[in-house]
């Protein structure tokens, strides 16, 4: 998941939005601070039910898009939202290396606890599949059902993707790649200022997008919806050619045919970060979840084809 550029699509102008966006549900919804290992971290939950844990994308994000996208959810359960460590109105730690999946896992079991919840179900979205995944194979015994959208089984296939973006960048804006390959040349990184400042202006939108006019439901009101500092401290600080951080060391790939609770998995078939490819792979990893792949959508489905998505959605959470 690239930082820059996936912060600036998720605001993007757009013609449309999300058929089940309320613009105002981001004021439905109050801030409470958990406090873990000494740092506040910002929980926000709403409703009565069977409850559902959010996983926003990046590493970085805040949980603001999801929030967007899932929020009306509120109405038939409890719905948690969490800003993990150092993204959102939670704290920053005091060290990156204090940034990790295996943090954001310790998270989300601290909050789960001091919300006094039992089961949960998980619902994540590229990186935050990452962390449903890592925290279900750590508590199986917590978690009642799992959805994985445009997800990740290991940090071989965060690479591979990142081979892929980098391919079809170099093949189809050859003007911009040359001038990416002169900083690579000079020993720019991927977190040098310089260089993110020409990577960025890649247009990738066509990689998270199939139809580009689609735009998700995002606060009005000023918020931190992106921290590259944890971007780089858990992909690496060359994240967008050489995976590393604590992201290198993850693969789910044996232990997910062992979770024993439902599991639903969501591709797009114009994916261009968790391509099909890999994606297809869960059908092999875990031959008992529930795949759909769609064949209008790229990493968000929920936005391209929300009728779809949703229906199944529902059906699935029932």
């Amino acid at each position: 998941m690239r930082p820059l550029l996936f912060f600036i699509i998720m605001t993007l102008s757009s013609l449309q939005l999300c058929s089940q966006s309320d613009p105002n549900i981001f004021e439905k919804f109050s801030s409470q601070s958990v406090t873990i290992d000494g740092y506040q971290i910002n929980v926000e939950t709403l409703g009565e039910g069977d409850p559902i844990f959010f996983f926003a994308g990046g590493p970085g994000n805040s949980h603001d898009y999801m929030q967007g996208r899932f929020g009306h959810y509120h109405t038939s359960h409890q719905v948690v939202f969490i800003d993990m460590l150092g993204r959102g109105m939670s704290d920053d730690a005091l060290s990156p290396d204090e940034y990790s999946v295996d943090n954001d896992v310790r998270v989300t079991e601290e909050v789960r606890k001091a919300l006094g919840l039992d089961k949960i179900a998980l619902v994540g979205h590229s990186y935050g599949t990452v962390v449903a995944q890592a925290y279900a194979i750590a508590y199986p015994e917590q978690v009642e059902r799992m959805v994985l959208i445009s997800g990740f089984h290991s940090g071989a296939m965060w690479q591979a993707n990142c081979d892929s973006y980098n391919h079809y960048s170099q093949t189809h804006f050859p003007e911009t790649w040359s001038q990416v390959d002169s900083l690579r040349a000079l020993g720019y990184v991927s977190s040098d200022s310089v260089f993110m400042h020409v990577y960025g202006s890649l247009p990738a939108k066509y990689i998270y997008y199939h139809n580009t006019t689609l735009k998700g439901n995002n606060p009005v009101t000023q918020h931190r919806g992106f921290n590259t500092e944890v971007y780089y401290a858990i992909i690496g600080r060359d994240a967008d050619f050489d995976v590393s951080g604590s992201m290198i060391d993850i693969d789910f790939r044996r232990s997910l045919k062992d979770l024993n609770f439902p599991t639903l998995v969501i591709a797009g078939r114009y994916d261009g970060v968790s391509t099909p490819e890999f994606a297809l792979q869960y059908k092999h990893f875990m031959p008992d979840a529930q795949f759909e792949m769609f064949e209008k959508s790229g990493h968000n489905p929920s936005l391209e084809e929300p009728d779809k998505f949703y229906t199944l959605l529902d059906e699935f959470l029932k």
